[in-house]
């Protein structure tokens, strides 16, 4: 059983038998679990805490512990945007099951844990995985650690390979907020897989490249989204995802 985690760095922490109880928020390509609940907060919140965590022009993974006793108290990550194709992303595994689990770090040290660089999309987007890169998929994980609701870390030769988050459409939302807490409709899935496609490769290729397919496909997302009626509050997340392809590309 897996109880030390290697993060970048030779950074190590334990694994404990709490995992933080916090509703992710996913708020486009960054998922956030922690507990601000807006920007002040979150300085607030970096300030009295330590690990890895971003700066100017540097944006790896965030990962917060507490330094009186070292557990884990947030965390935010975000999603790269290289998809893997359909046959790579079904070379994931499919084991070892989700085990719940909170880390401690062995000490109060500040370290920088690189982001991910690759996406795996299970079909219908039921779960995004993403991973360090696709070596990973060459060889079995050794645990995945569920750190908070439908969140877990992937565990390879006890090192974070990358993380994986299930049923990301009920998480969406437009800020800080909660999610809605109420499931997701089947137009809200049927769209975020439509608009993850669109900020991903290769179709976000082919929108720089000014392809008539990839553009219509981008106008016609912007306007499902802004007359849904239903799901309004997950609508304004996805249209916050797709927001600055529209403006760059929309009147192509």
């Amino acid at each position: 059983m897996t109880t030390k985690l290697k993060f970048n760095g030779g950074w190590w922490a334990t694994v404990t038998d709490e995992p933080l109880h916090l509703v992710p928020r996913l708020l486009g390509t960054f998922l956030i679990i922690s507990p601000y609940t807006d920007r002040v907060e979150r300085e607030k919140f970096l300030a009295d805490t330590f690990g890895s965590q971003d700066w100017l022009w540097d944006l790896p993974d965030v990962f917060r512990f507490d330094p009186s006793g070292r557990q884990l108290v947030g965390a935010e990550l975000r999603m790269p945007e290289e998809s893997a194709s359909a046959e790579d992303a079904a070379r994931l595994p499919v084991t070892p099951a989700v085990r719940p689990g909170g880390l401690r770090a062995d000490e109060v040290k500040n370290f920088r844990h690189e982001m991910c660089t690759v996406l795996c999309r299970a079909p219908g987007d039921a779960v995004l995985t993403c991973l360090r890169d696709l070596d990973v998929l060459d060889e079995p994980l050794e645990a995945r650690i569920g750190i908070a609701p439908d969140v877990a870390l992937l565990v390879q030769q006890g090192a974070v390979v990358g993380w994986s988050l299930t049923d990301p459409a009920r998480y969406l939302t437009p800020g800080l907020a909660d999610p809605d807490p109420h499931l997701p409709s089947d137009t809200t899935r049927r769209l975020l897989t439509e608009c993850l496609d669109l900020v991903t490769t290769p179709l976000v290729d082919d929108l720089v490249d000014g392809e008539p397919p990839a553009l219509a496909r981008l106008r016609a997302a912007d306007e499902s989204l802004r007359n849904q009626r239903e799901d309004r509050h997950r609508a304004d997340a996805l249209l916050a995802l797709i927001t600055t392809l529209v403006e760059d590309y929309g009147n192509w």
